[in-house]
């Protein structure tokens, strides 16, 4: 996050240190910032400092002029980790920190350093994407950024919860960050931001959020190919019901008209019989008289 001058500078400083906390086989503690270590300006962020329950003392120590200088300390007996807060972020805040901690043996060396970042100090840059947001699995993707007006001397790019980023981009107005090839961890939320070598803590504000999807088109030419499988065979099975329905359709048709001649037939059957039987009685009566 910065110059590389800068972390040599603080491994020669803090050989010391590190030699004296091996002396002693003490653990590394380690530090870490909550939520993260890009802070808007004039929010709160707590440093994490993790030691071993044996500790009862924390520093925090800040590099200036070459020299780690003491920020805080924490006293607590049998205490894991120690909680520093800074409740206002401002540039004399941002830096690179180191956290120790005491226990009856003495003070522990350091492996572990945190970069803290103050932003929105500037205007914020611009960032897209040299494609749509959706990037097939295994590609590389170029993202473009650059300041509307004012050169920077080097720009960053961040994702929410993190992935490893290509280094700082160089001083300019315009350039591209290059992904990939990219994995389902590259999906999520990309910002940019500008700054000074100066002041490398200090950057800019954000820049408008931009959304990366990474897919799996293999995957998706599987599924699509499963979707036509099923809709052809649900065309296939409506087609077999409208056949049954009209088959079973017909065939109650037809057996009604059956039931209807079959009726006739019957009704003029019996006219017949019933006339056939009037007929000589009417025939009989007439001889008679």
């Amino acid at each position: 996050m910065v110059p590389k001058g800068t972390n040599l500078l603080c491994l020669v400083l803090c050989l010391g240190q590190r030699i004296q906390g091996q002396k002693w086989n003490l653990p590394f503690p380690t530090i870490s910032a909550i939520p993260g270590s890009v802070v808007p300006r004039n929010e709160t962020v707590t440093v994490l400092c993790k030691g071993t329950p044996e500790s009862y003392l924390y520093r925090l120590e800040i590099l200036r002029n070459s020299e780690y200088q003491k920020v805080d300390e924490i006293l607590g007996f049998q205490k894991e980790a120690a909680e520093f807060t800074i409740r206002s972020m401002d540039a004399n805040s941002a830096g690179h920190y180191r956290c120790r901690y005491k226990d009856y043996k003495g003070w522990s060396g350091h492996n572990d350093t945190l970069d803290l970042v103050v932003t929105g100090f500037y205007d914020k840059p611009f960032l897209s994407a040299d494609q749509d947001h959706l990037v097939a699995l295994g590609e590389n993707v170029s993202l473009w950024r650059g300041s509307a007006s004012i050169p920077f001397d080097r720009f960053s790019l961040t994702k929410d919860g993190g992935v490893d980023l290509p280094p700082h981009q160089n001083e300019g107005h315009q350039g591209n960050f290059t992904l990939g090839p990219v994995n389902h961890h590259f999906s999520g939320n990309y910002r940019c931001y500008s700054w000074y070598n100066a002041s490398p803590y200090v950057w800019s504000s954000p820049s408008n959020t931009l959304e990366l999807v990474v897919t799996d088109t293999m995957n998706q030419d599987y599924v699509t190919e499963d979707l036509i499988r099923m809709s052809v065979a649900g065309l296939i099975l409506v087609a077999l019901l409208a056949i049954l329905v009209e088959d079973w359709h017909s065939r109650r048709v037809l057996h009604k008209e059956d039931r209807q001649d079959f009726t006739e037939m019957s009704w003029s059957k019996r006219k017949c019989q019933t006339e056939w039987t009037l007929e000589p009685a009417s025939n009989g009566h007439q001889a008679d008289t």
